[in-house]
């Protein structure tokens, strides 16, 4: 193995950075429609975590697929984030993960598989922490790695965390800090290691989430590819209200901010920030960089909650769209 490259090496952009761009996803799908019925609930309309179908009363399933590209050079920690943001697509939309298969691409000419090994044994451990059996999966021989899984989880109907259910005068409340984006673009150039980062890529949002139930919220989502400013405006948009941001509260990763001084920003960050840049109005004192960062393309992000949840930052509100697109004010 002492002729290998770093894993990083192996891939053209890391974790959810390498995501389709927004603008150009949507375009892509506009004018499918998935089978429709009543049950249901949720569905491609509005870019939802995950699809939920009622099964039975008072009984949702949930239903979702994640993968990447290494995002760190660890094999063990790359498998134990890629689960965790598999996981959290469920705790976004209020429910409980119940089982999940793995998710893979191999080089396997080219990588050991005893690497691979490493991979899955970190997506077990989290599985494992989350209460949700990985059992089995589908694997590929790819020129690049790739993992994640597929992730079957339950919810109560009544009670989902959805994209288009906030309200004008809410608060805001993000539960994970940003930055993850910038720190893991220069791990990947630099060898640096961030053991900030790599803990909040793995910390389950399950607390989060359950948190958010028990004040009361109706709509979340997490903050992963699109940065906090696209997943907000996605949010905006589904519910037909306007947000207003409020730089200085949200909490940043120590690091981050010289990650972004010295220019480790990845071009998903900037082709996030393109897409809601027609939707976005700068208030003074706000730079390019402050948005870069807000834009920050995440990996097993926080979630975004409209509502108070208690213990998490408030870092803004919601305020009527009065009549016109939904915009998103930073300040």
């Amino acid at each position: 193995m002492s002729d290998l490259k770093r894993l990083t090496d192996y891939a053209h952009g890391g974790g959810c950075a390498c995501k389709i761009p927004a603008g150009e996803l949507e375009e892509a799908v506009a004018g499918l429609v998935g089978q429709t019925s009543p049950d249901v609930l949720v569905g491609l309309d509005d870019g939802d975590d995950a699809a939920a179908v009622r099964i039975a009363d008072g009984l949702a399933v949930l239903s979702t697929a994640d993968f990447f590209t290494p995002v760190v050079d660890s094999p063990y920690d790359w498998g134990a984030i890629a689960a965790a943001n598999a996981l959290s697509d469920v705790y976004a939309m209020g429910g409980r993960p119940v089982v999940a298969i793995n998710l893979v691409g191999w080089p396997r000419g080219v990588l050991p598989m005893e690497m691979m090994t490493e991979v899955l044994r970190g997506g077990l451990d989290i599985g494992a922490r989350a209460g949700c059996p990985v059992i089995g999966g589908h694997t590929i021989d790819d020129p690049e790695p790739k993992y994640g899984m597929a992730v079957t989880g339950v919810a109560d109907p009544d009670r989902l965390l959805r994209n288009d259910s906030a309200a004008a005068g809410l608060p805001l409340t993000l539960t994970k800090p940003i930055g993850v984006g910038l720190l893991n673009n220069r791990h990947k150039r630099t060898g640096e290691v961030f053991a900030g980062a790599i803990a909040s890529m793995t910390a389950l949002n399950r607390e989060a989430a359950a948190a958010a139930l028990a004040a009361g919220a109706r709509a979340a989502t997490d903050v992963t590819g699109f940065g906090l400013l696209g997943h907000l405006y996605k949010m905006c948009r589904a519910s037909g209200v306007s947000a207003v941001l409020d730089a200085a509260a949200v909490p940043v990763l120590e690091g981050a901010r010289e990650a972004l001084r010295d220019g480790f920003v990845s071009g998903g960050t900037q082709r996030n920030l393109d897409w809601v840049r027609p939707r976005l109005s700068a208030g003074a004192g706000i730079s390019e960089d402050d948005l870069l960062l807000l834009a920050d393309a995440q990996t097993s992000g926080g979630l975004l909650v409209a509502g108070e949840v208690p213990g998490y930052p408030v870092i803004g509100h919601l305020v009527p769209a009065d009549g016109g697109p939904a915009g998103i004010t930073v300040r």
